[in-house]
């Protein structure tokens, strides 16, 4: 799956989904980081480009979600020290859910009370 992380996405998972087969850009590839591109800019130009927005920034993509129904998808994750465990996580929620156009998937570590769920 063709995925973009922003900024301050983990690049050692980055790493992980690249071995898993998913195309990954990062914000720094496209040339867009340090910039201070808002959230609402992020997810505009993550579906400008067909690709599933990949993010640590929960709280903020998750209300963009609600606000903006046109983009490639969004899966917001909890932090995890297991990177390759986070990588894994999230290609299995990808691999359940081909169609991320305008969805959003949340993936949460184990150890939290929720668990991924698709919104």
């Amino acid at each position: 799956m063709q995925l973009y992380a922003d900024e301050n996405f983990s690049q050692p998972v980055i790493n992980h989904l690249r071995e898993l087969g998913h195309d990954v850009l990062t914000t720094a590839e496209a040339g867009k980081a340090q910039q201070s591109i808002s959230d609402p800019e992020v997810l505009r130009y993550a579906a400008e480009l067909r690709r599933v927005l990949l993010t640590f920034n929960t709280w903020d993509f998750v209300n963009l979600y609600k606000s903006m129904s046109e983009h490639a998808g969004i899966v917001a994750c909890s932090q995890d020290r297991d990177t390759a465990a986070l990588a894994r996580r999230i290609h299995d929620a990808l691999e359940a859910n081909p169609d991320m156009n305008g969805r959003l998937v949340r993936i949460n570590r184990p150890n939290t009370p929720q668990k991924p769920e698709m919104v």
